[in-house]
């Protein structure tokens, strides 16, 4: 079961729903949106993983606008272009502007699943390192107070033999006295 939320934003309204099915019986949730305006409002009220976006959309938000729009979102997003009008010109555009993958149509959807697949992966390593930077902060801060508890106790150790030292080696009492007060001071520490 992939648990990554996709929306899909494409004005072909078949291509839409080939999408929703096959992303669906992948076991994605999808979301779909019939144009860039409605797929930026989406973005504005749910949290998705992935944006697979057409590049010419009719409106005032294109695909690279959306993607654009969301990058601003959330930096952690990430945008797969699709276009049946593909150029090199365009690929580099939207690869430049923070699409993580570039796709013409029609779509091989193995491929399509290769590239989420790699996205789920990416996704799962940047959760554990950062399960494991969070495990190293804990581990550093309880280092850090073993350290000074340690050092605290090594603290009154000293002061204490300085002062066991010194009851021991005054020499205006007798051996008997001296042992006595050091053993005091041993058992009241």
């Amino acid at each position: 079961m992939n648990t990554m939320t996709i929306l899909v934003a494409d004005d072909d309204p078949v291509i839409r729903k080939l999408f929703e099915q096959r992303l669906k019986n992948a076991g994605y949730e999808v979301t779909t949106a019939a144009n860039g305006t409605e797929a930026a409002r989406l973005l504005d009220t749910t949290v998705f993983d992935v944006v697979i976006t057409d590049l010419v959309m009719p409106g005032a938000i294109g695909g690279i606008e959306l993607l654009k729009i969301a990058k601003e979102k959330r930096v952690d997003i990430e945008v797969i272009v699709i276009t049946a009008h593909s150029s090199i010109d365009t690929a580099v555009d939207a690869m430049k502007k923070g699409a993580v993958d570039y796709l013409e149509k029609p779509v091989n959807f193995d491929e399509l699943f290769l590239r989420l697949d790699k996205i789920a992966e990416v996704r799962a390593m940047l959760k554990n390192a950062g399960d494991l930077r969070e495990a190293m902060n804990v581990t550093e801060h309880s280092a850090a107070q073993t350290i000074q508890d340690l050092e605290i106790i090594n603290c009154r150790q000293r002061m204490l033999l300085d002062r066991l030292e010194g009851v021991l080696s005054d020499a205006r009492s007798n051996v008997d006295r001296r042992i006595d007060r050091a053993l005091h001071l041993l058992a009241t520490r």
